[in-house]
């Protein structure tokens, strides 16, 4: 038996574990990524657009900021004002001419606006207000009733948000610079072509059916929910994808660096596929944390090149492709990090290395994402192309087009 001392000193004996030096480039690349989250977009938001579309959020956040101006107004006196004093003002103001008034002819009687406008400028209200017992009950009252939206009022669920992916160099399929020019399609542009042509054998008719169509279909028709989707028509597409440990959904990326500033929610795809971590050296790996690795659950994939938006028959196709244009732009980048690193000046190849897929309503789009030196700003730019549209649904051989 051995003594405690013993023990202690047979401990110290040991060689320590070989450490990584870790530089403090990659201290700062693990550093937390602060997201946006919560119901309202920031001011900041608003604040940088260079254009600012009418949408429901614009319309709140206009009636935030009235809102505020109207409760930090400033007090001039705290002594009470009189019932005579208060019409006695209008009355001195008329005396000198009073204000134009021309602009307002004909316009309705504030107090006959709807309800639904004086609720939405009470809800807003209501965060001002704390110290009212009844505000707190009421909202509370509301809160039970309708769920969060959380990510639908601070994303791609928003107009603006494309309109925020523009001013920073990330434009959508079909994109004109406002002096008429059309980005370029991607220099790889035939071989992507070509490489999506090939003949897959599990489509072959011998083992590809009319009766396995036709399951497909019914399978389409009766899914309503993207989760749905996801699980009973998309595996019907995908076939075997070779390793499942390559394949990943529903998870946020938290962990990729902001691709604007910090006004964006991260990153959300339905599905994607990558690359196991431990296909890459680990020193690579913690440079290019922030560009490669999109959760802060280390065995997810890494290194995303593939993105599909799935949308139920009631979804919204523009919000699937803003989601595209977005996820694309981050799978994009992390490619390009991986093939100019060690660079010290990156290199375009105006190559697509990046593919998304939105499938909605029967109807499978594919699109490449690829990025380009800007010729205005020191950060690079991403280009969405559609490469094809293919009606899943419609008849066999367009589905082994499309899941081709």
């Amino acid at each position: 038996m051995h003594t405690k001392s013993q023990r202690r000193s047979r401990k110290r004996q040991h060689p320590e574990p070989q450490s990584l030096e870790v530089s403090p480039k990659q201290v700062q690349k693990k550093q937390k990524v602060d997201h946006l989250s919560g119901s309202q977009l920031p001011a900041a938001f608003w604040d940088n657009l260079s254009k600012v579309w009418l949408t429901r959020n614009a319309l709140q956040e206009l009636d935030r900021r009235n809102s505020q101006a109207s409760v930090r107004k400033p007090i001039r006196s705290v002594k009470p004002v009189t019932c005579n004093e208060l019409q006695s003002v209008p009355r001195r103001f008329s005396r000198q001419g009073g204000p134009d008034l021309s602009d307002l002819r004909g316009y309705p009687d504030p107090s006959m606006n709807s309800r639904r406008s004086k609720y939405r400028v009470q809800k807003q209200s209501l965060s001002v207000s704390r110290g009212s017992s009844t505000s707190r009950a009421s909202s509370t009252s509301r809160s039970t009733k309708r769920p969060s939206s959380s990510a639908k009022s601070s994303g791609p669920y928003d107009r603006d948000f494309q309109q925020h992916l523009v001013d920073y160099g990330i434009y959508p399929v079909a994109y004109e610079y406002p002096d008429g020019r059309v980005p370029p399609k991607p220099n790889n542009w035939k071989d992507i072509k070509e490489r999506l042509a090939r003949h897959r054998p599990s489509l072959s008719p011998s083992r590809f059916t009319d009766e396995a169509h036709e399951k497909f279909v019914r399978a389409d028709a009766h899914a309503f929910k993207e989760k749905q989707i996801t699980e009973s028509v998309i595996p019907v597409i995908e076939g075997d994808n070779g390793d499942a440990r390559c394949v990943a959904g529903g998870v946020p990326f938290n962990n990729l660096g902001q691709l604007t500033d910090v006004t964006l929610v991260s990153g959300n795809p339905d599905r994607y596929y990558g690359a196991r971590p431990e296909q890459l050296d680990r020193r690579i790996r913690d440079e290019l944390y922030a560009e490669i690795i999109p959760s802060t659950q280390n065995d997810l994939p890494m290194a995303p090149n593939y993105f599909l938006e799935v949308k139920g028959p009631d979804g919204s196709a523009s919000v699937a492709k803003r989601q595209a244009c977005y996820d694309g732009a981050l799978g994009a980048r992390g490619i390009h990090s991986l093939q100019t690193y060690g660079e010290g000046e990156p290199t375009y190849d105006n190559n697509a290395y990046t593919l998304t897929s939105i499938y909605h309503n029967g109807q499978l789009q594919m699109f490449t994402s690829h990025p380009s030196k800007s010729a205005t700003s020191n950060r690079p730019e991403y280009y969405l192309t559609q490469l094809n549209t293919w009606g899943m649904t419609g008849n066999i051989e367009t589905f082994r087009e499309g899941a081709t």
